[in-house]
């Protein structure tokens, strides 16, 4: 009798403890599952912004190919003619020679002239590929820029190649509050990236433009109009860059564009926030701009 109440006891005793182990086992399930439900979707996000910027920059490598393309287009041309110029120079140089017609110096002339066209082959050549190697500058630059800003909306940062220069456009209400120029917390976090991406790029400059929207600027302050406020926004943003991130002051220029050069009709309450911005152009230094040209005179 005393064995069976012993053994009932440790088959009781032992019960209890599976399900206490099955309980743990099924909360610790419960946990991993939940774990690796919040890791699945973090992926998914992850997943779908890194296909939208492939996507994007798909877009632009298409466009400029295309670009590319119409400049070796234009160039074949160029050149077809250039060959055709010395056929005709050449069987002319050699028909007047021929007939005794053409004195030395006229002949020397003509010489003159058919080097002066090969040099200017040359010079179509060595600018096609300085354009082309600008434009892969400006596109690891785009690059560079995106994955230093992938954590900031595309709402407030904008970042596109237009006019052969990239363009970083900042909306007005990360960078200032409503009628400010004061630049706000948000925003300095923002202008830091930008600040490391710019100082890796010495043989760049940097023009800041204040932009604002078509209604008159009225408040109790030294500012006039828009044309002060869009002035003093862009000034805000070149002194935090100097002074905070230590962009070289001899490399940017400030500037205000007022309301005249808006994105789109300044016609609705959204349309109007979209032109309050402050864009910040990142071009090549103008010396090295006019060397590109000369190189090859």
């Amino acid at each position: 009798m005393r064995k069976i109440i012993l053994f009932s006891l440790s088959v009781l005793l032992f019960a209890s403890c599976n399900k206490k182990q099955l309980a743990q086992l099924t909360k610790d399930k419960a946990e991993l599952q939940a774990l690796l439900d919040k890791n699945k979707a973090d992926c998914d996000a992850l997943s779908a912004k890194l296909k939208n910027d492939i996507s994007d920059l798909s877009n632009q490598i298409k466009m400029k190919d295309g670009d590319i393309t119409n400049e070796r287009a234009k160039l074949k041309a160029m050149e077809d003619e250039l060959a055709y110029l010395k056929r005709t120079n050449t069987n002319l140089l050699d028909r007047l020679s021929d007939l005794s017609i053409v004195s030395k110096d006229g002949a020397e002339s003509i010489k003159k002239s058919l080097d002066a066209l090969n040099r200017q082959s040359s010079y179509i050549q060595d600018l096609n590929s300085n354009l082309r190697r600008k434009d892969s500058l400006n596109l690891a630059l785009v690059m560079n820029l995106k994955r230093s800003l992938d954590n900031v909306s595309d709402e407030d940062v904008n970042i596109e190649v237009k006019k052969g220069v990239v363009y970083i456009s900042l909306s007005d209400k990360m960078l200032f509050k409503y009628g400010s120029y004061d630049i706000t917390t948000q925003a300095e976090n923002v202008l830091s990236k930008i600040a490391k991406v710019v100082n890796d790029r010495k043989d760049f400059d940097i023009l800041v433009e204040g932009h604002t929207d078509s209604v008159p600027y009225s408040s109790a302050s030294v500012l006039e109009d828009n044309w002060d406020l869009s002035a003093k926004r862009a000034t805000s943003v070149v002194r935090a860059l100097q002074k905070k991130y230590g962009v070289a002051p001899e490399r940017m220029t400030a500037g205000g564009r007022g309301e005249f050069v808006p994105k789109v009709a300044n016609d609705s309450s959204q349309n109007r926030s979209r032109n309050r911005r402050t864009e910040i152009v990142i071009l090549p230094k103008l010396d090295q701009f006019f060397q590109l040209f000369d190189s090859g005179k």
